[in-house]
């Protein structure tokens, strides 16, 4: 791979992420660190997948320069062990990649599966996509966090009215399941909304739809 001496416009959010790279040649790692830093991303380097793993889970977008023969743990074992997390695309390198591996590494989640030697544009364009593929999951995983901590404030009452409400009952209807009053439906009903900081009652039924909510009604 040839080195090179600038790279595309950073952005703050590009400057923050991180491209991680798990190769025991010392070579190839100086060289994809250097690399990586001329295109404005963040690189951090390890020469074996132990290594990599006691690094501490970023909190930030990021992805996964993995060479497939590493002594102890090989690239595939490690891919395994990381199959939960989406936040960390992997792109795969290697001097003598077959078919069955390739297909073994496509399957299991990887983005890219690079034999060497390649060029930097092609390397350019992977990291690339992995990092805005990263950037949309940890969005999403920020966004369920959010959701999740808004729907545990709700008293054990306003669940149940959330349940009825975004199942389709008025009012009145929630009310006869609960056995309470529609005024006191209304009030609980305000105070999910607020707490769910949902603006009208599709975003509420759009929020219980991604928290995987069931109906409360009774049958």
């Amino acid at each position: 791979m040839r080195t090179v001496s600038t790279g595309p416009a950073v952005t703050a959010t590009d400057a923050e992420s991180i491209v991680f790279v798990v190769d025991d040649d010392i070579s190839v790692r100086e060289s994809l660190e250097l690399f990586i830093k001329a295109a404005g991303w963040q690189p951090e380097t390890f020469a074996s997948a132990l290594a990599f793993l006691s690094r501490p889970r970023p909190t930030v977008p990021c992805c996964l320069v993995l060479d497939v023969t590493l002594p102890g743990l090989s690239g595939l074992e490690l891919q395994q062990q990381l199959a939960e997390r989406t936040d960390m695309p992997i792109i795969f390198i290697t001097g003598h990649g077959d078919v069955p591996m390739t297909v073994q590494a496509m399957k299991a989640g990887a983005v890219e599966f690079l034999t060497k030697p390649f060029t930097n544009d092609v390397l350019l364009d992977a990291i690339g996509g992995a990092i805005e593929r990263s950037r949309t999951a940890v969005r999403q995983d920020s966004e369920m966090q959010v959701l999740w901590r808004s729907y545990a404030s709700l008293t054990p009452r306003e669940r149940e009215v959330m349940a009825l409400v975004v199942s389709g009952l008025l009012n009145k209807q929630v009310g006869g399941e609960l056995g309470i009053s529609e005024i006191t439906v209304k009030a609980h009903r305000g105070q999910t909304m607020r707490k769910m900081k949902a603006d009208s009652l599709a975003e509420l039924v759009t929020m219980a739809a991604r928290l995987g909510l069931r109906s409360a009604r009774k049958v």
